[in-house]
């Protein structure tokens, strides 16, 4: 059965799309069946491996959770062998406001995942940048939620209110949810606030933060333009090797899951 992580901050601009890309792509590379599920209505998962949402006239995760589609119908393959899509399209912004006074609005996404698990050794939920019934979705479904967290100087901001929506939807939806860790992103080494922030985010979440840390980097930002993922754009650039080193960390955490079980 696979592993299903929920990659979510509500906060934008954290790095939470390209860290569920590249860390989807690095365990494709390693021979991981894996599928990024592009729950964000702004579709940047979905460009940022090569489709349109725009053009995407056919069922995509708005489809899913509005039950008018099955998961196993609207997933793609993509470049990687290893790694499929279950694309977004512009249309999953809709999904809020038509789920409010639907029956068992927070599961949706879990019942779509149960029948499709077992095709995958990894399941990444790209998540919206928000606390609304998309993400409690995303976090219903999960078996782990990975925090994005960038190094900046309003990098806590909002972090708790995140982490509060985690107990209300362990104690009410999910118990079983447990973090997969903290990724430091945006680490800019010539800048000594980096350095401090980093430490505090050290300092505070121990040995929930990754050791892996994600740099400032020119080719990680030029990649979705690209439609690739880093891994395929420049397999030697900072960003990519950091993504490598996440990878291990996340294939690691697998003993560890199984013997809290």
């Amino acid at each position: 059965m696979g592993r299903v992580i929920a990659v979510a901050n509500q906060k934008g601009g954290v790095g939470k799309t390209t860290t569920a890309i590249n860390l989807a792509a690095s365990l494709a590379t390693a021979e991981k069946r894996t599928l990024l599920l592009d729950f964000d209505p702004q579709a940047n998962a979905t460009s940022g491996l090569g489709f349109d949402p725009e053009s995407l006239d056919e069922s995509n995760m708005y489809h899913v959770i509005m039950g008018e589609a099955q998961l196993k119908d609207v997933i793609k393959k993509t470049e990687l062998k290893y790694l499929d899509l279950a694309p977004a399209g512009k249309d999953l912004v809709g999904a809020e406001p038509e789920l409010v006074n639907e029956m068992a609005r927070e599961t949706r996404l879990k019942d779509a995942i149960a029948t499709i698990i077992n095709n995958y050794d990894y399941i990444l939920i790209d998540c919206a940048p928000s606390l609304g019934i998309l993400t409690v979705n995303a976090l219903t479904a999960a078996n782990t939620y990975l925090i994005p967290l960038q190094c900046e100087y309003f990098a806590l901001e909002g972090i708790s209110k995140f982490l509060r929506t985690v107990d209300l939807i362990k104690k009410r939806l999910n118990p079983s949810l447990v973090e997969e860790g903290i990724l430091l992103t945006m680490f800019d080494k010539r800048n000594r606030l980096s350095y401090e922030i980093a430490n505090e985010i050290k300092s505070f979440f121990k040995e929930k933060v990754f050791n892996s840390v994600i740099p400032r980097n020119v080719r990680l930002s030029e990649a979705p333009s690209y439609g690739k993922p880093v891994i395929l754009y420049d397999i030697n650039s900072s960003g990519s090797i950091s993504y490598l080193n996440l990878t291990k960390e996340v294939i690691e955490n697998d003993n560890r899951f199984k013997t809290r079980n």
